[in-house]
């Protein structure tokens, strides 16, 4: 917010300018091949000046909003492409891709990088957990078709499924305490859930667009060059190296989680002190190290050929850090206008059914400012009161609140930092994008609804 200042205009001029900015980003970069990162700066200005947005705001608003996104992104990015780098250039993608294709087969390959990925998903957050897991889908792929969606969609599905339904992650969490809902029943119904969930809008979509849209692997993590890979390390060594920072950040989330139900005092210096280890970018850091020893100095490799190593890994991710850093400035201007909040508004006196209300809401919340951690919260919080006066069960309460997730997840797209994190990783343009991970996303939120509205019925 910005001290001071309080937006004038009404929620349908509101929605006129959302919808242009969007379309002028669309036609920017699909029409006139404007580079996505010009496009945002460009967009996200003409959008702060058109919804009034004081003048003398604006470009610190812009930088804010940039550098805030940045200020995790890039640091998980850039340690996550280390690791997969280390990973990639030890050998170690392909001996773990191998045993992956024998134990699940060729055909069903996609399936078990999706159950892998929901079980590193549950303590780890989207973005670090899809960052941290491609260089295995990067190899799968390699090794049976280098076709990158196939693999690559079921895979980044699962996270995002993980990372909205189901606590400890930061979204499910907030909308509980909101809603009153008791967080444990939340976790134990979302765990339910997430598979089926996964299985029709990450699993069966993205072998059905992965075959219709074939992509080749990118060289994100550099040479591929499988000869050049000599003395790999075991199986078990790089799944260790993997897990290392899925159990650091566990800490955190757990310690989080067992702070709010009161079991641990979050006071304590031991518990800051292990919360702060399991931060991501932290967690990624001590990963990066212990990589380098193990995959480096234990193999023979050190010194200058390990900074090249993973220096190297440095210069593919650059576009996708800057274009991230937009997108998350676009969004926030969004947010700082108004628009998400004043529709929200005018559907929340709608009087349509609590549990549709919910999903819509934060379905609107998400389109109009692309976060769905804010999309998520932010609903909760404007039907929290609604939700306390309708007198539901326990399990409509939690159902109420996995619709809610639902919503703040449907339809990706260009105001929305994961979009472009997806997008850019996996090689696509903007077209390409609209046409899997827009859709992904879409049908994620409509299945969780559909379930979400099932358990509020029957219960």
């Amino acid at each position: 917010m910005i001290e001071g200042w309080t937006q004038t205009l009404g929620a349908g001029p509101l929605l006129l300018i959302a919808a242009g900015a969007i379309a002028l980003i669309l036609v920017l970069v699909i029409v006139f091949k404007l580079h996505a990162f010009l496009t945002l700066i460009l967009v996200s200005l003409l959008t702060a000046f058109v919804t009034g947005i004081p003048v003398g705001e604006i470009v610190p608003a812009l930088v804010t909003n940039f550098g805030g996104t940045l200020g995790n992104v890039a640091l998980l990015i850039a340690l996550g492409a280390m690791l997969g780098k280390l990973i990639e250039h030890s050998g170690g993608a392909r001996v773990l891709s191998e045993k992956m294709v024998s134990i699940f087969g060729e055909k069903r390959a996609p399936l078990g990088l999706g159950i892998a990925s929901l079980a590193f998903g549950f303590p780890i957050f989207f973005d670090a957990g899809l960052i941290v897991m491609l260089p295995i889908i990067f190899a799968v792929a390699r090794r049976l078709g280098n076709n990158v969606l196939l693999y690559g969609i079921p895979a980044a599905t699962a996270f995002s499924v993980m990372h909205v339904f189901v606590p400890p992650h930061p979204g499910p969490v907030a909308a509980s305490e909101l809603y009153g809902a008791d967080v444990g029943l939340v976790l134990v119904v979302a765990i339910v859930l997430a598979f089926p969930v996964w299985y029709l809008a990450g699993y069966l979509w993205g072998t059905f667009v992965g075959r219709r849209v074939v992509l080749p692997v990118p060289a994100l993590f550099g040479s591929t060059d499988d000869d050049r890979q000599v003395n790999p390390p075991s199986v078990t060594t790089v799944v260790g190296i993997l897990l290392l920072p899925l159990v650091l950040i566990f800490l955190n989330t757990g310690l989080d989680f067992l702070g709010t139900a009161g079991v641990v005092d979050e006071s304590e210096t031991w518990v800051q002190l292990l919360a702060s280890i399991g931060t991501a970018p932290v967690a990624l850091l001590i990963s990066v190290i212990v990589a380098l020893f193990v995959l480096g100095n234990r193999r023979g490799e050190h010194g200058t050929a390990l900074e090249k190593i993973v220096d190297s890994a440095l210069g593919p991710v650059a576009s996708v850090i800057l274009i991230t850093g937009a997108g998350g400035m676009f969004g926030g201007i969004l947010r700082l206008s108004g628009i998400g909040d004043a529709l929200a508004d005018v559907l929340g006196d709608t009087g349509i059914p609590v549990i549709l209300a919910v999903w819509l809401i934060a379905v609107i919340l998400r389109v109009a400012q692309g976060s769905a951690t804010v999309a998520l919260v932010t609903a909760a919080g404007l039907m929290a009161p609604a939700v306390a006066a309708g007198g539901f069960s326990e399990m409509q309460v939690v159902a109420i609140t996995l619709a809610t997730a639902a919503g703040s997840v449907f339809a990706s797209h260009v105001n929305d930092s994961g979009f472009w994190l997806v997008g850019r990783l996996m090689g696509m343009d903007v077209k390409t994008t609209l046409k899997t991970w827009t859709v992904q996303q879409t049908i994620q939120s409509i299945v969780g609804f559909l379930f979400a509205l099932a358990v509020f019925a029957i219960f």
